[in-house]
């Protein structure tokens, strides 16, 4: 590559509490390069990038940007060199404007200065519309879906005329639509020569973006190669330090009798409609479709978040009310979010307090905790997850996304439910935590489990599934056999067509 060196990490080193987050890791970006940076959860990718943007302080190691050595950096220094980080969790103001959002950091402007509004929302729509988001100026951002949010960030960025942009995991909830939208968005950046360091599990999609790949594990940079040059199997190999057996160890076992059935379901608050769907014991049940199709609506409904105002819910044969979350844990039925920062885990909260906040009608008696049985219990769940920690009493917010996801999923295990649903899994988490987690899944099957899978990965969704809903227009239109599924039959579906005996398509129509 001809390109001048942009931005240069060398022999950067890092310890918390005398646990090693970084070893000598290095990372060289060049002018309009994209350079995927992987690993596992935990392998110290988000501690180089605050290092990078100036949240951390190394121990050791060397920062240069554009032949500048950054010696005492912060994220008010990274900024004005041109730094700029999208996080996977969009860090927006959910009371304020997209517009007002997009202005926070971009306007110079002293405290008696008047604004002017027409040109902020006139900025904002220009902005969004460069990332392809038909999305208002005007609406709160706490109304906009995850998806929605993430785009929102990447406007802002574009704003702020970045150098050095990181994306770390940004398509982890973006339809097939927005990526190819935020793909095209990364050629018109790297033809202007911006840099961008781009961090994602979702190993298929890097050589279509791009240049060189650089792998961390354990804290050090294990090897930087052209894309072009490594397939995705190199890539596992050199993330986990050994051969992955399968990221999707899908095993038959024997189904018993349907323990939820939905019949006609329906909810006008979410826009679910006609809903037919029944889950068989040991069953994993994939739902595909794109954003805005209803999956997680589907989901919040037979949780009892937004309950269902038409047809009726079977549990083993006999009709249930589910207007409560509550009423649906009493029922067995258990839901894991799909954001796990903001409704899987408090981050704030111990590992313990976290894993056993749905089972304390169990554990307490007159009020009072038994605190021994708590400690016993995550003790117990931590271990069977493979919940990497030194010990249950610390904060959920020091354990990389995947263990976080482990210690979400404990939380409902502890439960004990007789229905599963799990809303994205395995997003945004490593390729080693996703074969635990699919390994987990099926162990639970083998036990009498019903799962209600939510995924907007397909090879997920045909890898785990023994039956695959596929959603469009807030109901169901068809349910493959694992058998018949393909990716091109879910995707077509998908997108509203329907598909005959011999394979051709016509449009679904959704009443």
């Amino acid at each position: 590559m001809s390109e001048p060196v942009l931005l240069c990490a060398t022999d950067v080193t890092k310890a918390y509490a005398g646990v090693q987050a970084l070893k000598s890791a290095s990372l060289e970006l060049r002018s309009g390069e994209v350079h995927a940076l992987v690993g596992e959860n935990g392998a110290g990718k988000s501690t180089l990038i605050k290092i990078i943007t100036g949240a951390v302080q190394a121990d050791s190691g060397e920062i240069v940007l554009n032949g500048k050595t950054l010696s005492h950096n912060s994220p008010r220094l990274a900024k004005e060199m041109g730094i700029v980080a999208i996080y996977q969790q969009p860090a927006l103001f959910p009371e304020l404007s997209v517009a007002e959002n997009i202005a926070v950091g971009l306007e110079q402007r002293g405290p008696a200065s008047l604004i002017n509004w027409r040109e902020r929302r006139r900025r904002a729509a220009e902005l969004l519309a460069q990332v392809g988001a038909r999305i208002d100026p005007e609406t709160e951002a706490g109304d906009l879906t995850m998806p929605q949010q993430q785009l929102v960030e990447i406007a802002r960025a574009l704003g702020a005329d970045a150098r050095v942009l990181i994306l770390d995991e940004p398509t982890a909830s973006l339809s097939e639509e927005d990526t190819q939208n935020l793909f095209k968005v990364i050629q018109q950046l790297r033809a202007k020569g911006v840099g961008m360091i781009y961090i994602s599990h979702r190993l298929e999609e890097l050589p279509l973006i791009a240049d060189r790949v650089t792998v961390l594990r354990d804290g050090r940079t294990i090897e930087t190669r052209l894309m072009a040059d490594v397939n995705r199997h190199q890539l596992i190999q050199l993330m986990v330090g050994r051969e992955l057996s399968a990221v999707f160890p899908k095993k038959e076992v024997a189904l018993g009798d349907a323990v939820v059935e939905l019949l006609d379901l329906g909810c006008g608050e979410s826009g679910i409609t006609k809903v037919n769907l029944s889950l068989r014991a040991g069953e994993i049940v994939g739902l595909a479709g794109l954003v805005g199709a209803g999956r997680t609506e589907l989901g919040r409904t037979l949780f009892g978040l937004t309950p269902a105002d038409k047809g009726k819910i079977l549990l083993r044969g006999k009709p249930i009310s589910i207007s409560t979350p509550a009423q649906a844990i009493k029922n067995g039925i258990a839901f894991l979010p799909e954001d796990r920062r903001r409704h899987g885990v408090i981050l704030n909260m111990q590992i313990g307090a976290n894993i056993t906040l749905a089972s304390l009608d169990r554990l307490s008696r007159l009020g009072v905790m038994d605190f021994k049985r708590e400690k016993k219990i995550a003790a117990e769940y931590t271990q069977r997850l493979g919940v990497k920690t030194p010990a249950t009493y610390v904060p959920v917010s020091t354990l990389s996304g995947g263990n976080q996801q482990k210690v979400a999923l404990s939380r409902w295990l502890v439960t004990k439910p007789s229905v599963l649903i799990l809303d994205e899994p395995t997003q945004g988490i490593d390729v080693g935590a996703k074969a635990e987690i699919h390994a987990l899944m099926t162990e639970l099957a083998a036990e009498g489990v019903a799962i209600l899978m939510i995924s907007s990965e397909l090879p997920e969704i045909l890898g785990m599934s023994d039956r695959v809903a596929v959603m469009f227009g807030g109901t169901i239109v068809e349910i493959l056999d694992r058998s018949k599924a393909t990716q091109q039959k879910v995707l077509a579906l998908a997108l509203g067509h329907h598909l005959t005996d011999t394979g051709a398509q016509t449009p679904t129509a959704v009443s």
